[in-house]
């Protein structure tokens, strides 16, 4: 094979065959091909896109490029999450202790954020000590003892991916959709997991920003999940204002802490019961858990009888944290300006803009443009009502976390487009659109 035919051949729109994405993604996973050629395929596919079976080629390929995890000695069925990242999700951080207050093992791997806020492990890194650097030994080990462990992405799972995404980043290719399905998935399917639950995001604070298209990902990925013989199940959720009330990774983890300790944000606590059911449905494999309201009901009596608390007092002992951060949100890193933002007019509000917020959260320091930078874990914003919401002028509406004075006026000026208002009543916002499943 040639890798010059290869690439004329999805030019001129062509499925490609197993064989043919095989050679090219192992030969430029040795680094016996060029970085050249390997972007002037991906623009191919970005330009004219793949079929079904070539994504799920693609991606198993991809997956079977470095170690593939077997968690089947230890864990009879493995479940596992994967959200498409917003504005304000935490949503790892509550539901992998309560899923596992349920009897369910949740052993998951988790991996850093890039732009506008940090992703689970940079949440994980404000708690002081807890080690996120895991070897495999040390993560079956801990997954088989607590049934609780959450840490990075090792090397060596999907290494054709890492390769491929860090060319995707620089070449304009990041939007296509059957690179971004097969790109989560590869990772999803080498981590061992027999059943998938996808939150993709849809919204301004989205990379999807269209309901048709965060649709159509979600719709590949399931695909992907269900031909290798995987369950999925995928929901569609909103990301037009933050999820909660906090972004910023020390705010987000003392918000986790307070929905498990039976609290926190009406929003937030329920889209972590809704994503953590469909984890247990999966588990329960079409004998237990089959009832949606049943099981939230379970759920809530795991929250509120405090064993998902608990269970993340286990996790974090466990990796080395201090869980004193759970009874004094104190230790956590912190900011040493804290600003109010008021309510410029008493109305219901219109508007508030995820990718707004985001941004502010961003120039605070909160996120990383490049893998290489670091981050401010004490920095974030608070917004304290929802769309919909009736505020007077003057309320206290945002609050802000920060250690720089001049990163304050930058997030000023994108907290100040965030808001808008209305005179007349304002429909609150949907958490979930859409439900997509699948079954091998």
């Amino acid at each position: 094979m040639r890798a010059v035919d290869i690439i004329a051949k999805k030019r001129d729109g062509q499925a490609l065959s197993q064989a043919e994405i095989q050679w090219f993604i192992e030969n430029y996973t040795r680094g016996d091909l060029p970085d050249y050629q390997a972007a002037a395929l991906l623009m191919a596919i970005l330009l004219r896109g793949m079929e079904r079976e070539e994504i799920f080629h693609l991606t198993s390929i991809m997956a079977a490029s470095g170690e593939q995890l077997d968690l089947s000695d230890i864990i009879p069925y493995a479940v596992d999450k994967h959200s498409s990242g917003g504005v304000g999700d935490k949503t790892t951080l509550v539901v992998l202790p309560l899923v596992a207050a349920c009897g369910v093992p949740a052993a998951k791997m988790s991996g850093r954020g890039l732009g506008i806020s940090g992703g689970t492990l940079d949440k994980l890194d404000a708690i002081p000590g807890l080690n996120s650097k895991l070897t495999i030994d040390e993560f079956r080990s801990l997954a088989q003892k607590n049934g609780i462990v959450l840490c990075g992405q090792t090397g060596d799972l999907a290494p054709a991916d890492g390769k491929l995404y860090a060319l995707r980043d620089v070449t304009a290719t990041v939007p296509s959709l059957p690179l971004i399905a097969s790109s989560i998935m590869s990772k999803k399917l080498a981590a061992g997991a027999n059943g998938i639950v996808l939150d993709v995001k849809v919204g301004v604070g989205a990379f999807m920003t269209t309901l048709e298209d965060a649709r159509a990902l979600a719709q590949m990925m399931v695909d992907i999940g269900a031909d290798a013989g995987r369950d999925m199940i995928a929901v569609i959720s909103d990301m037009n204002q933050p999820l909660g009330v906090a972004i910023g990774n020390a705010l987000e983890v003392v918000e986790a802490v307070e929905v498990l300790q039976g609290g926190g944000p009406a929003d937030f606590r329920e889209h972590c019961l809704h994503v953590a059911g469909l984890m247990l449905r999966l588990a329960g494999r079409g004998q237990r858990w089959t009832d949606m309201a049943e099981i939230r009901e379970f759920l809530v009596q795991r929250l509120e009888g405090g064993q998902a608390l608990d269970k993340l007092r286990q996790m974090i002992a466990a990796q080395g944290g201090d869980t004193r951060v759970l009874d004094n949100p104190l230790l956590l890193p912190q900011a040493r300006i804290i600003e109010t933002m008021v309510a410029e007019r008493s109305g219901y509000i219109s508007q508030i803009a995820a990718d707004k917020i985001g941004m502010a959260a961003f120039e605070l320091g909160a996120g990383r443009e490049k893998k290489t930078d670091s981050i401010d874990l004490a920095v974030g914003v608070k917004v304290h009502f929802k769309v919909g919401d009736y505020v007077k002028e003057g309320a206290p509406l945002i609050t802000i976390f920060v250690n720089d004075p001049e990163r304050l006026k930058r997030a000023q000026f994108h907290l100040q487009q965030a808001v808008w208002y209305s005179d007349t009543p304002v429909e609150p916002l949907p958490l979930f659109y859409d439900t997509i499943y699948g079954s091998k």
